[in-house]
């Protein structure tokens, strides 16, 4: 919308527009606009979930600047929930010291949110929609990004620009279990990765301590909220086990939840155990009117979560690291951008707090948007150099290598790592990668980024020798704040700590 002021905007999508991670977000969007909130706590909030890692000057700018962004939605006719008032109706999450997160239709902002910016932006001269372009590779000229290569309708595009954002979301199908759509296939980073940009922090991934864990059926998410509006967890005894891992029960950080039902699981010694939660207990009517999307999904597959309690493990769920970003979305290259899951802003540090994902795309997205504005556009004839993934030689199939890998990464790379499983990954992953054939189709192209962005996880975590947020190692289960308080910086098969 911003970009749209100065310029004509590509908005390229390789499925349907409806297809990404902010479509699915259920939880909400956090923000310091209700009575007794300020900036300053939700500033505090976010620092103390991010352990340590939090880039405090980009985290300021998010939690004060972010009210504005959201009174822009709610100009373009966004239908946040409101109470019997009709005020904004705010709820809590884990890790918030207040209820900040608006929410819509209950259980769906983010497909709220995706409707009422298409429903604007669709109606503007200077922005045009691709679906089904598939962005294979960054176009480079003299170390600048100038443009995309496309796959589309069988053949090979080139579009040039004067600048290039990568909004491609998540990494969520690097691993065999994930809350994310099929789409997540981490596209940017790759990209960007194979361009020669700096990837930071990839090895604190979140995973989500609740989703839906029945045989055969997709890993649902199951809401932060519903915790937050007073869901127990049990093992498989039915037992509530949260208190004995922390002060804030089932409201504790997500990391920390996490790894409590993992041990609960595996204390079984069953691969396909599961812990429970328990919403029986609760008003059944209120239930379903505050999340209507998960009752019905939860029902569709013969679940009353009324009058049963909800089976559940932890899945592949959110990035915290990405493409390195400043303030304004620059990344590391010249012309090259990135807003939303793909960058790496510092605002999450080691472990995201609950509905702060939607609030970056918002306020990140905008100030990227003013600086392309504002950047020199390439001067001279371009002649863009071939793509770096153009020098995959194998012969493999792309879609079984590709589960491989990610049967790997959730077994070596996933919540509880050590060095004998993240070294074993590494080096699978770079014979796995040896093996891929040219990414001549959306699916070779998929598996490349897959297992790519698999590797620069894997790589990160094993150089990371301690603890701290998403990032667990079973072998150094402390902080080691000498060595390791810094963010790592990814560069090629490079790791530095700056």
């Amino acid at each position: 919308m911003e970009l749209s002021r100065h310029g004509s905007v590509l908005c390229l999508a390789k499925r349907e527009l409806t297809e990404s991670n902010t479509y699915y977000a259920q939880g909400g969007i956090a923000v310091s606009l209700g009575a007794g909130d300020s900036p300053e706590s939700h500033l505090r909030d976010t620092l103390v979930a991010g352990a340590g890692l939090v880039n405090k000057h980009t985290a300021n700018i998010l939690v004060t600047e972010g009210p504005e962004r959201v009174r822009e939605l709610l100009q373009w006719g966004i239908r946040f929930d409101r109470d019997e008032h009709r005020a904004l109706a705010f709820t809590r999450e884990a890790a918030h010291s207040c209820s900040r997160v608006l929410h819509a239709d209950g259980d769906s902002t983010g497909r709220e949110i995706r409707r009422a910016l298409y429903e604007v932006a669709r109606h503007v001269d200077n922005i045009h929609f691709c679906e089904y372009g598939f962005c294979r590779d960054l176009l480079l000229f003299a170390g600048r990004v100038v443009g995309v290569e496309l796959l589309r309708e069988n053949s090979v595009q080139r579009v040039t620009a004067r600048a290039v954002l990568l909004a491609t979301g998540g990494a969520g199908m690097v691993f065999a279990n994930t809350t994310n759509p099929s789409v997540a296939t981490a596209d940017g980073v790759a990209m960007a990765w194979r361009a020669g940009a700096v990837l930071e922090d990839m090895e604190f991934l979140q995973f989500h301590p609740t989703a839906l864990y029945l045989q055969d059926v997709p890993r649902f998410l199951i809401s932060e909220a519903v915790r937050g509006e007073g869901a127990i967890l049990r093992n498989a005894r039915g037992e509530r086990f949260m208190p004995r891992y922390h002060e804030l029960a089932e409201l504790a950080p997500r990391d920390v939840v996490a790894r409590a039902i993992y041990r609960e699981v595996h204390q079984d010694n069953d691969p396909n155990a599961a812990v429970y939660l328990d919403v029986t207990h609760l008003d059944g009517e209120k239930f379903r009117l505050r999340f209507p999307r998960i009752y019905e999904t939860c029902k569709q597959y013969g679940l009353d979560i009324t009058r049963q309690p909800i089976p559940i493990r932890p899945a592949a769920h959110y990035a915290m690291g990405g493409v390195r970003t400043d303030e304004n979305g620059l990344t590391s290259l010249s012309g090259l951008y990135a807003a939303g899951e793909v960058a790496c802003t510092g605002v999450h540090g080691a472990n995201r707090l609950a509905s702060n994902s939607l609030l970056e795309g918002l306020v990140f997205g905008y100030r990227a948007a003013v600086s392309m504005a504002a950047a020199q556009a390439p001067s001279g004839a371009l002649s863009a150099a071939p793509p770096a993934s153009s020098a995959q030689l194998g012969t493999g199939d792309a879609a079984l290598l590709r589960q491989q890998a990610r049967q790997l990464l959730e077994s070596r790379v996933g919540i509880v790592r050590d060095a004998a499983g993240l070294t074993e990954a590494v080096t699978s992953l770079e014979r796995i990668l040896s093996e891929l054939p040219p990414p001549n189709s959306p699916e070779a192209a998929e598996a490349l980024s897959t297992i790519q962005c698999g590797l620069a996880i894997a790589r990160s975590a094993l150089a990371r020798q301690e603890s701290r947020g998403g990032h667990y190692r079973s072998d150094f289960p402390a902080h080691d704040d000498l060595n390791f308080l810094r963010h790592s910086a990814l560069r090629g098969a490079q790791i530095l700590y700056e």
